[in-house]
Order: C-alpha cells, then structure tokens, then sequence
C-alpha cells in the first residue's frame, strides 16, 4: 500500500511535544506496516530521528523546569529549612548513651 504523505508527514519543525510525538508515531506505524522503497525507509527514519531528538529535548527542558519547582517549594518551606540544621545538631551532640561506662 503506497505512503500517503500528505497525512502522515511530520511538520517540518513542529513546535510542541504533542505535535513532535504525533509525528513520529506515524512514521513508526508507516514503517511498520507499509511496503516502503528502501529510499523512503531511510528517509522516514532520519525524520524520525530527528523528531526523537527534539522529544527528548523537549522532555529535558521539562524535567529541568519541574526539578526547580521542585527544589523551590523544599527551599520555601520551613520545616524543610530546618531540618538539616536539626539532623546536624543531633549528629553532633553528645549522647549519654554512646559514652563507655565501665561502672
């Protein structure tokens, strides 16, 4: 069955995650379930590489955002403030119960 490629090509820089993902997927359904020229095999897995490329991109752009979302709210919230200080000084001071006794 020949390629449609009015429906299934990517754009040629898609802008979104959603967009990027959609694409790719139809060169995956593509190559998997039509008879494709060799030419065209290659061609669809370089779009598709480069489409993956940018997902990843995307996806660490994201996963950097989030961490720092993350990392503020531990940072705005005083318990998380003080908790460090409170596990040190508990690390540090002396406990009765780790001194040696011999009588």
């Amino acid at each position: 069955m020949p390629r449609k490629k009015d429906n299934l090509a990517p754009s040629p820089n898609p802008t979104s995650f959603e967009d990027a993902l959609a694409g790719l997927e139809a060169i995956v359904e593509s190559m998997e379930h039509e008879s494709l020229p060799l030419e065209e095999l290659v061609a669809s897995y370089e779009k598709g590489s480069a489409l993956l490329t940018h997902c990843e991109a995307i996806l660490k752009t994201a996963r950097g955002r989030i961490e720092l979302i993350t990392l503020g709210q531990h940072n705005d919230s005083p318990l998380d403030s003080q908790a460090p200080a409170t596990s040190l000084a508990m690390a540090e001071a002396p406990n009765e119960d780790d001194d040696i006794r011999l009588f």
